[in-house]
């Protein structure tokens, strides 16, 4: 099982990560249509640096195929996306990976066959161009520890309750050493100790840095953890701004099924 909770920015009196520099997503008039439907409408968004940013929204909001166009899975129709100021539209899911932006699933994506380990180190090895071998073990380990997944290490995937598998793909994705991480509705499957460690690593990983963009559903996980929030209903922005405001925003409330 997971270790209790600890800071994730020190263990053992050290530091765990370096200072993320040039961290920023900037989403401007993105574009998605599917034959005649228009399913991401000119949505603009930025997800800076060192600030958690929440995107929330009814199922069919047009939140996931957002996701997909920043990711490179979908390439938008029309708009551009930038990561750290550089407009990666046209780049393929690989190459904005090697640029520092990871992403994590809403339906769980792990190798069943693999150990945990083999798991965590696949999102080290997809940078492996840019640092040594040393650095890739060094990388897997440290995301092991920081989700309290050492233990599990050497155990096969597979065999994992899903809350294990959903920090699983969370170290996958950390171990890249990404500047941009976007989390598609992370504490899903995650009972109350795992939810606490989750939150004290992102928060934690914001300090350092880092930007954050989640899809969550959770109103009160994001009240508790988003500095700001976009919301979505029919494809577009319909509200945007910091966390309490848009939450308690009446047009969120009627898109959002009614919650606050």
């Amino acid at each position: 099982m997971p270790t209790p909770l600890h800071r994730p920015d020190v263990e053992d009196g050290g530091p765990r990560w370096g200072v993320v520099r040039g961290a920023r997503l900037t989403v401007r008039g993105v574009v998605r249509r599917y034959g005649g439907i228009e399913a991401v409408g000119g949505v603009d968004l930025v997800a800076p640096g060192g600030r958690i940013t929440a995107l929330i929204g009814p199922n069919g909001a047009g939140k996931s195929t957002l996701f997909d166009c920043l990711a490179g899975t979908v390439r938008p129709d029309a708009g551009r996306v930038l990561l750290g100021g550089r407009d990666v539209t046209a780049l393929a899911a690989h190459r904005r990976v090697r640029l520092g932006l990871a992403r994590t699933f809403q339906q769980i994506a792990v190798f069943p066959t693999l150990s945990v380990a083999d798991n965590v180190r696949v999102g080290a090895e997809q940078r492996r161009g840019r640092v040594a071998a040393r650095t890739v073990l060094e990388r897997t380990e440290r995301a092991l520890g920081l989700f309290g997944l050492s233990g599990l290490a050497d155990e096969p995937a597979g065999v994992q309750p899903t809350g294990v598998l959903r920090l699983v793909e969370l170290a996958r994705a950390l171990a890249g050493g990404p500047r941009v991480l976007l989390l598609d509705e992370p504490a899903a499957g995650l009972d109350a100790a795992q939810t606490g460690r989750l939150v004290a690593v992102l928060r934690g990983l914001a300090e350092r840095g880092m930007a954050l963009l989640l899809v969550e559903h959770d109103a009160e996980l994001v009240a508790e953890l988003a500095d700001s929030v976009y919301a979505m209903a029919q494809g577009r922005v319909v509200a945007a701004g910091p966390t309490a405001a848009v939450l308690a925003d009446a047009r969120v409330a009627e898109a959002w099924g009614g919650r606050p």
